[in-house]
C-alpha cells in the first residue's frame, strides 16, 4: 500500500510519540518502496478519499491576542449525521519520499520515478513534505497526553496516574519522560494563559513528574548548604564543596556491640580480614558480586559523628541534581527525631508523607513508583517498635499510629515495592530483626588519605594543612579519632586557632588537652560573636562559668542514663536557658521541629557523644575542686576547709572510685569519661581552665597513686576491652612505663612465663593490636605458652589468621573461650592448631560448637595427638555437615576415632558440599590416648659400631661419658673417628619421644644417617652442616645449631624432623625430642 493508498482508508498512526511512531515512520520511510507508474501513460491517475468527520477531533485553532498571549479555538462543525466528502487529485501532491538501504545499514534518498521536469520542484518540496509528517506527529502526540490529561483531572484514578508515569521499554525511555514532563510545562503554561489558574494549579498537584520535580527542587534548597559540626548556626558551607568520601564497607556484626564507640573506630579493637566489600554512597542499593535477589532494606551502621546523617544528605542531593540513582522516582528522607514529635498522632502511610513533603499531595498511591525511604538515627528513636506483637497493616491510604506504620514498612507489609534506608548506631542495631535486613553496610570514617584530604580541603594554606596532620600523627590517641569526621572538626578548629599563637611544640597530644582547648576556643567565639568582648578579654566571665555548670549537670546526668539526647524539660531541670543554649552554638546544637502550625518541639544534642563525655568530666571534676563534693559517691568530703588544694586522700578516692565505675560498665560507656577525668587531674591542663576553677588540685603524688592503682587493676581478671581503656588513660596521665616495659621485652627476645605479670599480658594486648602491621602468625610459645597467657591474649587470637598453640598445656576452659572466637563474624582465624593438648572429647565437642556457626571461616584445623575418642570425633563430623563449605584440612592423627566415626568422617569428606581436601586419621589407636607427650615414647639402643673411642658405655650401654682415656673399640667404617659422637641403631619415623639424664654439659643431636664419620671437618660433627641438627645444653644457657648457624634458646626444647638418629655425650635432666614427618622442619 502506497502513501496515496494510506490516505484513501483514513489510516492514521496508532501510537504516535514525538519522535514519530515506529509503525508510522516506517511506513512513510519504507526501504525499497516505490510508487506505481505506467511508462508513457501521461500524468498519474488520481486518487479518491472519501472520509467522514466522525472519525477526527476538530483541529484546534490559535489566535493572537491583544495582549499578546496566544489563545485557541475550536471551530464549529456539523452534527453527528453530517459527513462531507474529499475528491482530491494526486497531480498536486508531490511524490513521497522513496528510500534505499546501503550496503553498510544506512538508509539513503532514492529519487521518484518522475519526469526530470519535476525532479528541481521535488527538491525544493522535500522540506514541506517532512513538516508535513511532523506536524501530523505532533499533533497526534499532543491529543494523546491531553486526553490523558484530562483523565486525571476529571477521575483522578490511580489507574491515570500509572499511565502516565508507566515504564517504556527501549533506550530511549528517560527522552520519552522528559518530554512528557516538557508538554505538561507548555500545558500549563498554556492554562495560566488562558487564566485557568485553578485548572493549572489542580492538574500540576496531579502530575507525579512535577510532583518529583518540586520535590527535586526543594530537597536541593534543604540539602545543598550544611553546618559542619553545628546546626543552623554560624555560616552554612556547600555539602559538595566540603564531602570527603567515607569509607563504607558491606556487611557487619550480626551480634550487638556494646563497646563505647571510641572502642570500636581503634585498630586495637578491631582489624577485619582482607579484603574488605567498600561501597560507594551512590551505590548503596547495588547488589555485590555474588549476592543474589534485590536489595529492599539496607541499614548502615557507624559510631555517632561518623558521618551517617552526610551520607543521606549526599546521598538525597545526587538524586535531586539528577547525577545518581535516577531509577528511583521518588526519595524521601526523614529522621526520628522527626518522627519522635508524632509519637501521639495517627496517619496513613500516604498521610505521612504528604504531611513531610507537602509537593506530593495530587499523588494517593505510591504502589506505581520505585520509592525509597531514608530513615536516619534509628538509636535516637522513641517510637515503641515492635515486630512481634504490631497488627499487621498491607494499606497505605489505612490510618494508625507512625510505630505501626514504621513497623509494617520494614517488614515489607507495607508498600513490598519500596526501598528503605536506615541508619543507626550500632548499639541500636537490634531493634531491627535481622530478617528485615537485606544488607548491612557500616561507615567507617575516614581513612588516613580521606583524614589528609579533608584537611586539605579545609585549609586552602597548604602549610597549615601540612603541619596539622603532621600533628595529628605523633599522637595515637588523636589519629584515632580523627577516624569521625566531626573530631577532624573539632581538631580543624583548635589547631586553626592555636597555630595564630602557639608554638607546634605546645600544641595539645593528648584527647584532654584537644577538648580544653576546643571549649576555650568555643567561648571565645561566643565573647566577640555574643557578647561583643574582645578575644584578649578573659574568657569565664560570670555567665560563661554558669552557662559550663548547667551544660555540665546536663551532660552528666543525662549520660549516666545513657541519653544522647534531651527535650526541652532535660534543660530545663538544670538551669538551661533556651535562648542561651541556642547562642553558644559552637558546643550545643538544636534542631526546631514545627509541622504546619499544629504544634513545636525542640530537641537537643551535643554535637559529639565525646563532647558531653567530656562536659561531664568537667563538671564532675570541677564540682569536686570547687566544693568538695565526690559527684560518683555523692559524699560531701571534710576537705573544704582548704582554699588552695583538695584534701589528698578524697582526691585519690574520687579518680580511685571513677576507675572502679568505669570498670563495672558493662558496655563501657564510662571510658571516654573516665579518660577525660583523669586528664584533668593534671596541674597542666588545670591551669588552661584558670579561671573556671576557684582552687586546683593537689598534684603529682596523687596522679602517681592514681597510676600505680590502674596498674594494680590491670592485674586483675578483666575482659581486654576495660584493659585496653585504661592503657588510654594511662596515656592521659602521661605515663607509659607499662608499655615501655612489654616493648623492651619483646625487643630482648626473652620468652619466659614467669616474666609476664598480667598487667604485662594487659600491656602485650595492648600492644599487639595497636601496631600497623596485620597479625597474620601468633604463635604463644613466643610470649608464655600457658592457658591464663591465651586467655588474656584472646583478642590477638581473635585478629589473628593463624594461631599456634600446640604443646600449651591447654584445657576445656581454653577451647570454650577458642569457640567464641570461631563463631564471631568478627574473627579473622583461619588456621588453628591445638595439637598435642590433652583437650580430650569434651574440649573437643566446645570446638566443635565453635565449627558449627555459620560465622566460623576456619579453613585448617589441627587436633593431632589431643586425646580424643570415637564421642569426639562424632562431635566433629556433626559440626562439618552443618557448616560444610570452609574448613579444608582437618588432622587427626595420633589420636583414636574407631571404625564407625573413621567412616562418618570419610563421608563427610566427600560430602559435595565440603571444601574438606586434607584429613589425616593416622596412626591412630587406643595406644595414643596416653597423657601428654609420653605417648609417643620410644626405646633408643646406641650402635655400639658409631661410639667414638673417647665414649666410655656403662649400664648395658644406656649410659655414656666422656672420658680422656682412649677404648678398645674396633675398627668399624662407621665409626666416628675424631668427633666424641655416636648414633642410634633406630631409625626415627612419625613423632617419636625419649628422654636424657644429664649433668655438666650435653651435646643432643638428630641426624641423617648418611653424615660422614672419619676426619675432624664440619662434615662430620653434629650441627656443623645440613645433614644434622645439635641442641647444646649447659647451665650457662642453651642454644641451637644447625649448618654452623648458632641461635639461643630458653629452656624446654622439642625437635622434629624425619629419619633421624640420636648421639649424646655427658648427660644430665630431663629432656625430651620430638618428631615429626611431613614438615621436615627442626624447632626448639
Amino acid at each position: 500500500m502506497d502513501q496515496c493508498e494510506d490516505r484513501q482508508e483514513g489510516v492514521r498512526p496508532s501510537k504516535p510519540s514525538l519522535c514519530g511512531d515506529h509503525e508510522s515512520h516506517t511506513k512513510a520511510q519504507r526501504i525499497h518502496q516505490k510508487r506505481p507508474h505506467t511508462p508513457g501513460s501521461g500524468p498519474d491517475p488520481s486518487c479518491v478519499s472519501v472520509m467522514s468527520d466522525e472519525s477526527i477531533e476538530p483541529p484546534l485553532q490559535f489566535r493572537q491576542s491583544a495582549d499578546g498571549r496566544i489563545q485557541h479555538k475550536r471551530p464549529d462543525f456539523p452534527g453527528p449525521g453530517s459527513s462531507c466528502v474529499s475528491m482530491m487529485s494526486d497531480e498536486s501532491m508531490e511524490p513521497p519520499l522513496q528510500f534505499r538501504q546501503s550496503a553498510y545499514g544506512r538508509v539513503d534518498q532514492e529519487s521518484s520515478e518522475v519526469p526530470s521536469a519535476q525532479s528541481a520542484q521535488q527538491h525544493r518540496t522535500q522540506p514541506d513534505s517532512i513538516f508535513m509528517l511532523l506536524e501530523n506527529h505532533i499533533v497526534t502526540y499532543v491529543k494523546n497526553e491531553l486526553k490523558k490529561m484530562q483523565k486525571v483531572l476529571t477521575s483522578g484514578s490511580p489507574e491515570s496516574q500509572r499511565e502516565d508515569e508507566e515504564v517504556l521499554d527501549g533506550q530511549d525511555e528517560e527522552q520519552r519522560r522528559s518530554s512528557r514532563e516538557a508538554f505538561l510545562k507548555i500545558t500549563l503554561n498554556f492554562l495560566r494563559g488562558m487564566k485557568q489558574e485553578q485548572l493549572a494549579d489542580c492538574l500540576q498537584s496531579k502530575s507525579p513528574s512535577m510532583c518529583r520535580s518540586q520535590l527535586k527542587s526543594n530537597l536541593q534548597k534543604k540539602f545543598q548548604c550544611v553546618f559542619e559540626g553545628v546546626a543552623k548556626t554560624g555560616s552554612p558551607t556547600l555539602l559538595n564543596q566540603i564531602y570527603t568520601e567515607l569509607y563504607i564497607t558491606e556487611g557487619g556484626a550480626a551480634e550487638v556491640n556494646k563497646e563505647h564507640e571510641v572502642r570500636q573506630i581503634d585498630p586495637a579493637s578491631r582489624k577485619l580480614d582482607r579484603p574488605e566489600i567498600t561501597i560507594r554512597q551512590e551505590d548503596i542499593f547495588k547488589a555485590s558480586p555474588g549476592r543474589h535477589g534485590p536489595i529492599r532494606t539496607v541499614m548502615t551502621k557507624g559510631v555517632a559523628g561518623i558521618g551517617k546523617t552526610f551520607l543521606t544528605q549526599k546521598f538525597t542531593l545526587d538524586w535531586a541534581e539528577d547525577k545518581t540513582n535516577q531509577d528511583i522516582q521518588f526519595t524521601f528522607p526523614f529522621t526520628f527525631r522527626e518522627l519522635n514529635v508524632l509519637k501521639e498522632k495517627k496517619f496513613s502511610l500516604v498521610e505521612l508523607v504528604h504531611h513531610f513533603f507537602t509537593e506530593t499531595k495530587g499523588i494517593c498511591r505510591f504502589e506505581d513508583f520505585q520509592v525509597l525511604f531514608i530513615f536516619d538515627g534509628l538509636d535516637e528513636c522513641r517510637l515503641p517498635l515492635d515486630f512481634h506483637n504490631t497488627m499487621v497493616l498491607t494499606d497505605a491510604t489505612g490510618s494508625n499510629s507512625v510505630d505501626v506504620l514504621l513497623t509494617n514498612l520494614i517488614r515489607g507489609k507495607l508498600l513490598p515495592s519500596a526501598r528503605l534506608w536506615i541508619t543507626t548506631r550500632p548499639a541500636a542495631a537490634n531493634q531491627i530483626p535481622p530478617e528485615c535486613v537485606d544488607m548491612v553496610t557500616e561507615v567507617r570514617g575516614f581513612t588516613d588519605p580521606q583524614k589528609e584530604q579533608y584537611f586539605r580541603k579545609r585549609f586552602t594554606d597548604k602549610e597549615k594543612a601540612s603541619t596539622i596532620i603532621s600533628h595529628i600523627k605523633t599522637s595515637r590517641s588523636l589519629h584515632i579519632m580523627c577516624h569521625i569526621p566531626v573530631f577532624c572538626w573539632i581538631t580543624a578548629t583548635v589547631l586553626e586557632d592555636l597555630l595564630e599563637t602557639e608554638e607546634t611544640e605546645q600544641l595539645p597530644k593528648t584527647l584532654t588537652e584537644m577538648y580544653i582547648h576546643f571549649l576555650v576556643v568555643q567561648t571565645k567565639v561566643k565573647n566577640i560573636k555574643y557578647d561583643g568582648r574582645t578575644g584578649t578579654d578573659p574568657h569565664w566571665s560570670p555567665e560563661n562559668r554558669k552557662m559550663i555548670e548547667c551544660l555540665g549537670k546536663l551532660a552528666f546526668e543525662q549520660l549516666q542514663k545513657g541519653n544522647v539526647i534531651f527535650y526541652e524539660s532535660d534543660l530545663t531541670e538544670c538551669g538551661i536557658d533556651l535562648k542561651a543554649a541556642s547562642v553558644y552554638s559552637g558546643v550545643f546544637t538544636q534542631i526546631f521541629i514545627q509541622e504546619k502550625g499544629l504544634y513545636q518541639d525542640q530537641v537537643f544534642c551535643f554535637i559529639h557523644l565525646s563532647v558531653q563525655e567530656f562536659l561531664a568530666a568537667l563538671h564532675v571534676h570541677v564540682t569536686f575542686i570547687n566544693s568538695g563534693v565526690n559527684l560518683l559517691s555523692e559524699e560531701l568530703t571534710t576537705s573544704q576547709t582548704s582554699e588552695t588544694t583538695r584534701d589528698q586522700p578524697a582526691e585519690k578516692l574520687l579518680y580511685q572510685s571513677a576507675v572502679d565505675k568505669a570498670l563495672q560498665s558493662s558496655n563501657g560507656h564510662l571510658d571516654l569519661f573516665l579518660r577525660f577525668l583523669l586528664g584533668l587531674s593534671l596541674q597542666n591542663n588545670q591551669s588552661l581552665l584558670h579561671g573556671l576553677m576557684t582552687h586546683t588540685g593537689s598534684g603529682s603524688q596523687t596522679n602517681q597513686e592514681t597510676v600505680q592503682y590502674i596498674k594494680t587493676k590491670l592485674s586483675e581478671n578483666l575482659s581486654p576491652e576495660r584493659s585496653i581503656n585504661l592503657f588510654h588513660c594511662l596515656n592521659e596521665l602521661k605515663d607509659r612505663s607499662l608499655v615501655e616495659e612489654i616493648q623492651q621485652f619483646l625487643r630482648s627476645g626473652k620468652r619466659s612465663k614467669e616474666e609476664l605479670s598480667p598487667a604485662h599480658l594487659s600491656a602485650l594486648v595492648f600492644i599487639l593490636l595497636s601496631s600497623e602491621q596485620d597479625l597474620d602468625v601468633f604463635d604463644l610459645k613466643k610470649y608464655s605458652a600457658s592457658e591464663e597467657a591465651l586467655l588474656r591474649l584472646l583478642p590477638v587470637v581473635s585478629l589473628s589468621k593463624k594461631v599456634l598453640l600446640s604443646g600449651c598445656n591447654l584445657s576445656e576452659r581454653s577451647c570454650e573461650a577458642l569457640a567464641s572466637v570461631l563463631s564471631s563474624q568478627s574473627s579473622t582465624l583461619r588456621e588453628l592448631d591445638l595439637s598435642n593438648n590433652d583437650l580430650q572429647d569434651s574440649g573437643v565437642k566446645l570446638v566443635s560448637d565453635g565449627l558449627r556457626s555459620p560465622h566460623c571461616k576456619l579453613q585448617s584445623l589441627r587436633l593431632s595427638g589431643c586425646l580424643i575418642t570415637e564421642k569426639g570425633c562424632a562431635s566433629l563430623a556433626s559440626a562439618l555437615s552443618s557448616n560444610p563449605s570452609h574448613l579444608r584440612e582437618l588432622d587427626l592423627s595420633y589420636n583414636h576415632p574407631g571404625n564407625t566415626r573413621l567412616q562418618l568422617l570419610s563421608a563427610g569428606s566427600k560430602d559435595p558440599h565440603s571444601s574438606l581436601d586434607t584429613l589425616r586419621l593416622e596412626p591412630g589407636g587406643v595406644q595414643w590416648l596416653r597423657p601428654g607427650l609420653k605417648k609417643y615414647s620410644c626405646d633408643l639402643t646406641i650402635d655400639t659400631n658409631t661410639v667414638n673411642r673417647k665414649l666410655q658405655l656403662s649400664d648395658n650401654n644406656r649410659k655414656v661419658a666422656h672420658v680422656d682415656e682412649v677404648q678398645s673399640y674396633p675398627d668399624h667404617p662407621e665409626r666416628f673417628d675424631k668427633w666424641p659422637q655416636l648414633l642410634c641403631s633406630n631409625g626415627l619415623t612419625g613423632r617419636c619421644y625419649w628422654e636424657v639424664e644429664w649433668e655438666k654439659n650435653v651435646f643432643i643431636s638428630v641426624s641423617y644417617r648418611g653424615i660422614k664419620r672419619k676426619g675432624a671437618s664440619e662434615d662430620s660433627e653434629f650441627g656443623y652442616n645440613d645433614q644434622s641438627w645439635t641442641l647444646r645444653c649447659s647451665n650457662g644457657g642453651s642454644y641451637v645449631l644447625r649448618n654452623n648457624k648458632q641461635r639461643q634458646i630458653s629452656v624446654c626444647y622439642c625437635a622434629r624432623h624425619r629419619n633421624h638418629h640420636l648421639s649424646i655425650s655427658e648427660s644430665r635432666t630431663d629432656h625430651c625430642i620430638q618428631t615429626q614427618s611431613p614438615h621436615w622442619l627442626l624447632s626448639f
